[in-house]
């Protein structure tokens, strides 16, 4: 197989929820990123052999293929094809994953993966799947919702309000200094509208100033729903588990935002027809299955499973994104993977910035390259949980 490269990545802003970005239509935020890309590396029309850009909510305005008409809306040629994936949040590391692969094979030279989610347009859950909604469908899986879940696995493995209040506190704080330090400079692309003017340059959902006294005062955002049907359906999986916890609060589990990603992927000696050296090459990513009622815990197995494709064991990786769907979901990875939390999610993460489904990942892929590159390091590794019970990864190394 072919050696895959990564040339660039970029992002959007993470505007918060009808914030700066909400004005903005879905396509139009998916094109965003590939613009960027096109102008900072001077991408000739046919260039890319494919796009792949993941959307976990693909109805409404982000319906149809999104990828597509992203491609189109940014002026790229309509001779690039492009194609919509939805593996929930992992769906923006996959959506790379998928491009890398057609580079691998030696099917294109050039790929884009990346992702795109406008959660204040299209609000999560508007699909309607029946797994979720369908009684009869959920039953032998014990679904319950991801919040109930990231509860569960706080109780399973004793996390306390405090300790998932303090992970929060000092996620807020690490993405508050590396705003201050301009970390993220070098990648964020402004949102614009039609006429040209800026909706959004900067990540909005941040709430610099956080305490853990402070995100104590926050009622849980879970017990309702728990008490009202859903503790006593995840008992029947866990009957050893007395009473759940509930620990998770809107300052604790990821913030919901709006936001597009890209990451430019090619071999080798596409270098030569970009015009450009490679940042980093892809060494391997892998996507797994894991257990389904509480859905959080395939970030373990995943990161796993990469390392393993790669010939490297946890200890060779520098830097790691783990993404903060909820608190307990970074502290369960870290104590499982004996983890150093000082290089895990080093300028904060999702419950700071917040979460654009199908974005994220692809936006990880490029936070963690930029710090390699920042701190002068050489290994890094992204995993997200996945719902339905999964887990993706990945590890980068810079050339």
């Amino acid at each position: 197989m072919t050696d895959v490269y990564i040339y660039d990545a970029v992002r959007t802003p993470r505007g918060k929820r009808n914030g700066g970005a909400a004005s903005i239509t879905p396509i139009q935020l998916g094109a965003t990123p590939l613009r960027a890309l096109a102008e900072r590396n001077d991408i000739a029309d046919n260039t890319v052999g494919d796009v792949v850009l993941g959307c976990v909510v693909p109805v409404g305005e982000q319906g149809g293929d999104i990828a597509r008409a992203s491609v189109l809306a940014a002026g790229w040629s309509q001779d690039v094809p492009a194609v919509q994936l939805n593996r929930f949040c992992g769906s923006g590391l996959d959506a790379v994953g998928q491009a890398a692969g057609q580079v691998a094979a030696g099917m294109v030279d050039v790929a884009v993966g990346g992702g795109v989610e406008s959660m204040s347009r299209v609000p999560m859950g508007a699909d309607r799947g029946a797994w979720a909604s369908d009684p009869s469908e959920t039953y032998m899986t014990h679904y319950v919702p991801q919040g109930i879940g990231a509860d569960v696995l706080a109780t399973k493995y004793g996390f306390s309000r405090q300790d998932v209040d303090a992970y929060a506190a000092e996620s807020q704080a690490r993405a508050a200094a590396a705003v201050q330090g301009g970390r993220f400079d070098k990648s964020i692309v402004p949102i614009k509208n039609s006429a040209g003017l800026v909706e959004c340059d900067r990540d909005e959902h941040m709430r610099p100033g956080t305490t853990v006294e402070k995100l104590g005062k926050l009622p849980a955002a879970f017990e309702a729903a728990g008490k009202a049907a859903f503790d006593q359906r995840i008992r029947f999986k866990y009957p050893e588990l007395e009473a759940v916890s509930h620990v998770h609060t809107g300052g604790n589990s990821s913030g919901i935002v709006d936001g597009a990603a890209a990451v430019l992927l090619g071999t080798e000696t596409a270098g030569g027809t970009l015009g450009k050296k490679p940042r980093a090459r892809l060494r391997s990513w892998a996507t797994v299955g894991s257990e389904p009622s509480i859905m959080l815990t395939g970030p373990v197995p995943a990161a796993e499973a990469a390392l393993k494709r790669a010939g490297m064991k946890i200890s060779d990786v520098d830097l790691f994104e783990v993404n903060e769907a909820f608190a307990s979901v970074v502290l369960f990875t870290m104590e499982e993977l004996k983890l150093d939390h000082a290089k895990v999610n080093v300028n904060g993460g999702a419950i700071a910035l917040g979460h654009p489904l199908g974005a994220t990942g692809a936006m990880l892929l490029g936070t963690v390259l930029d710090e390699l590159e920042r701190q002068d390091k050489s290994v890094g590794l992204v995993t997200l949980c996945v719902a339905g019970g999964m887990g993706t990864a990945a590890v980068i190394e810079r050339i």
